[in-house]
């Protein structure tokens, strides 16, 4: 049976857009996907997003595989491309277009099902999404990590990692994320250094891992380890999580832009109902059958 699929990406983070609607499982498994993603033997992707029916009221449900097969709670770019790649669906693959207001208005709201609650994205008319990306859960416990008791923060503290100690802070956008800032990212060995904080063992589901550049207080720079995935160009959840850091340590404010590989995004963690808050692009690439 053939299967349908769109190829979208956000800022460079890009995944395989599959319509699942007439299923509440997703139709491929997680080997499947590894195949898929591979970028010399398949499509190639950083991971593989499933657009399921709508659980507890809400509209639809996404689950996503990584391009090793794990399933991570969320992720930030991938629900902005899944928002677009609703809009398609339900013939509204316009919404991006300032010119057809009249008849396509704009914001199209969805309230998406995942592991991680119910998050609501928002596309509005400048061919951008915005995220309700929730409460960040600030508690050891609830990251998880070991770094600290269960019921306090992971503030600025110590972790050995590689035979250096790096200053970290760990919060979680219902994924894991450990924030460390440092003088130049540029610097950073990614891929021999985020491998090492992913399988550190006092993050026993793993960890994103986010290595932050303070240029201003309204202006981070940003590279992403993304557990189950490597080196990726974005990571929507990461530079929450890494924003929400640099507030509980004082190095920016609550509104800033975040510049990753791919590109930028704008987060806010709002003063007035604590939520936090992204908006950047989700770009369809192609269509095609596997």
């Amino acid at each position: 049976m053939a299967i349908e699929f769109t190829k979208y990406h956000g800022l460079g983070n890009d995944f395989i857009l599959i319509d699942n609607r007439s299923s509440s499982l997703p139709v491929l498994t997680p080997e499947q996907a590894i195949k898929l993603c591979d970028r010399h033997f398949g499509i190639g992707a950083d991971g593989v997003i499933f657009a399921l029916p709508g659980e507890n009221g809400t509209d639809y449900t996404m689950r996503i595989f990584n391009s090793d097969g794990s399933e991570p709670e969320m992720c930030g770019n991938g629900i902005r491309c899944l928002a677009g790649f609703l809009a398609d669906l339900e013939g509204l693959g316009t919404w991006g277009d300032e010119g057809d207001k009249e008849n396509n208005p704009c914001p199209i709201t969805y309230r998406i099902h995942t592991l991680a609650g119910v998050i609501t994205p928002q596309l509005i008319s400048d061919g951008q999404v915005k995220v309700d990306m929730g409460l960040p859960r600030l508690l050891a416990g609830e990251i998880p990590t070991t770094l600290a008791p269960d019921e306090e923060k992971v503030i600025s503290l110590p972790l050995e990692v590689a035979g250096q100690t790096w200053d970290v802070t760990c919060v979680s956008m219902g994924n894991p994320h450990c924030i460390t800032f440092v003088e130049d990212v540029a610097a950073i060995e990614l891929e021999t250094i985020g491998p090492k904080f992913e399988h550190h063992p006092v993050f026993p589901q793993r960890i994103n891992t986010e290595f932050i550049q303070v240029v201003r207080r309204d202006y981070l720079k940003m590279r992403v380890w993304e557990r189950g995935a490597g080196i990726t160009l974005a990571c929507g959840t990461g530079a929450c999580a890494s924003l929400v850091a640099g507030v509980l340590t004082g190095k920016c404010d609550r509104i800033a832009t975040i510049e990753l590989p791919g590109g930028p995004l704008q987060i806010e963690w709002s003063k007035v109902d604590q939520r936090v808050y992204m908006t950047g692009p989700a770009e369809r690439v192609f269509t095609g059958k596997l």
